[in-house]
């Protein structure tokens, strides 16, 4: 079970030790003011339950750490680092809801609740993090192309036929580092985690 309220304030406390850039607070303000850290990650894959965007979030922070400063010993600052990890799907704010659809238990129907997509902007994903970013906060070209490629392979725009995130990942190694912690997150620490509130 996620624990919604200790997770903002150490999603709050990670955001304000390391990020000191004019208009961090408005965008945190704006965080608070949306389901950012209420809502689910997914409709029914990774972390799709209360809180499970936060989470995740908090898991790429930790993943993103590792690899920048840990494993790789690259001189990427933790600003940059808390940046896009912290912030890479704040375009799933205000993305899902939740409707009912009916489910057979024990022979019986019952009404269930389950996450469906109604994207109040429709501006596509990384891409949507980086301009509601840049809203608030002045993002570095670098953190811009880590946070709007972030999906790599698994962007709606590659898998149109676009090479953009190839070029992207050759110029940009952090790039790479945030698509890695990304996966990693998801499909090594997040596994097994959809429908735990169906249990």
């Amino acid at each position: 079970m996620i624990d919604i309220e200790e997770n903002k304030a150490e999603f709050l406390r990670i955001a304000r030790e390391n990020i000191h850039r004019d208009g961090l607070e408005e965008l945190l303000k704006f965080l608070e003011s949306t389901d950012f850290f209420t809502a689910p990650c997914s409709t029914k894959f990774h972390l799709c339950v209360p809180g499970g965007l936060c989470q995740h979030s908090l898991n790429v922070y930790d993943r993103l750490i590792r690899l920048c400063i840990d494993e790789y010993g690259e001189e990427f600052n933790e600003e940059s680092v808390a940046i896009c990890a912290l912030f890479h799907d704040i375009c799933k704010a205000c993305y899902y809801k939740t409707e009912m659809r009916n489910v057979k238990e024990n022979g019986e129907w019952v009404q269930k609740p389950y996450y469906t997509v109604d994207d109040a902007l429709p501006y596509g994903h990384g891409e949507k993090s980086v301009y509601i970013i840049n809203g608030y906060m002045r993002l570095s070209r670098e953190e811009a192309m880590a946070i709007n490629w972030h999906m790599g392979g698994f962007d709606c725009r590659v898998q149109g036929g676009s090479h953009a995130y190839e070029a992207a990942y050759s110029k940009y190694k952090f790039a790479v580092l945030m698509h890695i912690a990304d996966l990693e997150a998801t499909y090594i620490d997040e596994q097994n985690t959809e429908g735990e509130d169906d249990e």
